[in-house]
C-alpha cells in the first residue's frame, strides 16, 4: 500500500459520507487500536480516519488505548494528524459552538499508557511547541473561511474522565488561565510527536464545563452531545476543508528534527530505538 500521509481522529461523522471508503485492520505492538481506519479520497488525497471512541462509541476515554491508535497511523504512514474534539469552555469570551486550535496543554490524567519510549533505552522527548505551527496556521484559516468563530491557541486541560470536573476544579483551571478542557488531547497528541508526526487540534466548544464562568447549570453528557450534534457538521465541514489546504509535500511537517536529541544516554544508535521503525 502506498503511504497514507494524512490521518484523522474522530468519529464516522467525518467519513461517512465520503465516497469509496475502504475498512482496514491493522494490527499494532500496543494490542488492537479502538476500531479499523477508514480510508478515503478527500481532494484528490488518502487520507486514513479512525474512530478514537469506537464506531458506536463504546470506548471511553480512559480506556482509548492511545498508543495502538497512534502507531495504526505511523504504520500507514501518516505525516500530519488532525486530531478534532469536544471541549467545554472555562473562560466566558469562548462561547459552545466555537471552535479553538489550541498550541498548548495541561495533563491532569493519571494512570494512562503515554509514551513508546518504556526503555531500556532512556529517551526524553519535548512537548514545549507539541502543535505544529504550520497544521495549526492552516486549520485557523479554515475554520475563519467556513464563518466560524475561532480562537487562534489557547490551552486545553485533559483530565481523567469519564467524569466531568467538580465547581472547584473548575474554577481552578480558570483562574490558572487555562482556556478549555478535555479527555482525550493526553496522551493522544502527544504520542504523535514522539513519532515526528505533525499534529493539529481543533477543539469544538459544546459547553461552559461546570457552569460557573457563565453562570449557568453543570455541564450534563445530554448537553455535550446535543451542541456537538448541532456543530458537527461544522466540525466535517472544517476537516474535509483542511485536508484540501494542505501542502503537497508533507516532509516539513511533524518533529523529527525534535527528536535528534532525546536520548538520556549519549545518542547511541541502538536496536532497541523505536525511531528506527520509522
Amino acid at each position: 500500500m502506498e503511504p497514507i500521509e494524512i490521518g484523522v481522529f474522530g468519529g464516522s461523522g467525518f467519513y461517512s459520507l465520503l465516497d469509496n471508503v475502504e475498512e482496514a485492520k491493522i494490527d499494532t505492538p500496543y494490542g488492537p487500536p479502538s476500531d479499523s481506519v477508514f480510508i478515503a479520497t478527500v481532494a484528490g488525497r488518502k487520507v486514513a480516519f479512525m474512530p478514537r471512541h469506537g464506531r458506536r462509541h463504546t470506548v471511553p476515554p480512559q480506556c482509548v488505548n492511545y498508543r495502538a491508535n497512534v502507531w495504526a497511523f505511523h504504520r500507514l504512514g501518516v505525516r500530519a494528524v488532525v486530531s478534532p474534539c469536544a471541549v467545554g469552555s472555562l473562560q466566558r469570551h469562548i462561547a459552545p459552538g466555537d471552535f479553538l486550535v489550541a498550541d498548548q496543554f495541561v495533563d491532569r490524567t493519571s494512570g494512562r499508557k503515554d509514551t513508546f519510549f518504556d526503555g531500556p533505552i532512556t529517551t526524553h522527548v519535548s512537548p514545549a511547541d507539541m502543535y505544529d505551527k504550520t497544521l495549526r496556521q492552516l486549520a485557523v484559516e479554515s475554520i475563519k473561511a467556513l464563518g466560524i468563530t475561532c480562537h487562534d491557541g489557547g490551552t486545553i486541560v485533559v483530565i481523567q474522565g469519564p467524569r466531568f470536573s467538580t465547581k472547584a476544579e473548575s474554577a481552578w483551571f480558570t483562574q490558572m488561565g487555562w482556556h478549555v478542557v478535555n479527555m482525550t488531547q493526553y496522551p493522544e497528541a502527544y504520542l504523535c510527536h514522539e513519532l515526528g508526526m505533525g499534529v493539529v487540534n481543533i477543539s469544538l466548544v459544546t459547553d461552559f464545563d461546570s457552569g460557573i464562568v457563565a453562570d449557568t447549570e453543570a455541564v450534563t453528557a445530554h448537553d455535550v452531545l446535543e451542541v456537538f450534534q448541532k456543530n458537527s457538521e461544522n466540525a466535517r465541514r472544517v476537516v474535509l476543508d483542511l485536508v484540501s489546504r494542505l501542502p503537497a509535500d508533507l516532509s516539513a511537517i511533524g518533529g523529527h528534527g525534535s527528536l535528534k536529541f532525546t536520548r538520556g544516554d549519549g545518542h547511541a544508535t541502538s536496536s532497541y530505538d523505536v525511531r528506527l521503525f520509522e
